[in-house]
């Protein structure tokens, strides 16, 4: 039997980290119930963030009390997620994507480890194949363009082999600023980097989504199926009313307040 295929929707307004997150946990109810019946479906939410710093479920409020407060003041918000890995941020000029797959379609289901691993090449394959961007191996997690500059980065979340969060790949210099604040995923040394200056060129988020989709596609071996929410129920009216909400908040800082 071939795999359904997975349903995508773009986000073309940052959204809120936290209501965000509430509409992964909604869409995981939704496919737990559903999945009684074999009815439900596999979808990829693709979108920016409004300036957000997030941290891994490995680390306790009590070490990040001093964080929260300093990323606080300059304009950002700070959530404790339940993802793997440290310390990250995301926000506009980041395309991120929440892949809500359920690993056990495949006989035998996919592992963790090479869900992981098959995100990480469909990056690099996409960066090289649109935009001739090569990458180095690390022995890190994510996508590097050199030792020293990390371009995108993957944590995620895994509970009755469905999927939460995913990955986020920078596209503008927009998010460098605000990830020179902190050092990221606990890499001392490494700094953020971006389509944009690896091209020498400015690329938008927007651009980037077909080819992502195209390349997740490809990786797992599904066919995508953009999602009309306006005929797709529950799950339809969770996306229209986290549209609104990122509407109705305005802007947000493009860089960093001075502290």
């Amino acid at each position: 039997m071939p795999l359904p295929p997975v349903f995508y929707h773009y986000f073309r307004t940052p959204l809120p980290y936290t209501r965000t997150l509430l509409l992964q946990e909604k869409i995981h109810q939704i496919q737990l119930a559903a999945r009684r019946s074999s009815s439900h479906h596999d979808i990829l939410l693709l979108l920016e963030h409004r300036p957000v710093y997030t941290s891994g479920r490995r680390q306790t409020e009590q070490e990040l009390h001093a964080e929260r407060a300093r990323l606080t003041s300059i304009g950002a918000e700070f959530f404790i997620a339940a993802r793997g890995g440290q310390l990250t941020y995301h926000g506009p000029g980041q395309l991120v994507g929440y892949p809500l797959l359920d690993l056990a379609r495949t006989s035998p289901p996919i592992g963790i480890r090479d869900y992981i691993c098959i995100m990480q090449k469909m990056i690099q394959s996409y960066l090289l194949r649109t935009h001739e961007i090569t990458h180095v191996p690390s022995d890190n997690t994510g996508v590097f363009l050199d030792p020293v500059t990390k371009i995108a980065s993957i944590g995620v979340q895994v509970r009755h082999r469905l999927t939460t969060h995913g990955f986020a790949m920078n596209v503008t210099k927009e998010p460098l600023e605000w990830f020179a604040q902190v050092v990221a995923c606990g890499l001392v040394d490494v700094k953020a980097g971006c389509i944009t200056e690896a091209k020498g060129k400015n690329v938008r988020v927007e651009d980037v989504v077909p080819g992502i989709v195209d390349a997740f596609g490809t990786s797992y071996g599904r066919d995508m199926v953009k999602l009309c929410p306006q005929n797709a129920g529950e799950l339809g009216e969770a996306i229209l009313a986290l549209e609104e909400d990122a509407l109705a908040a305005g802007g947000w800082l493009k860089a960093p307040s001075p502290t």
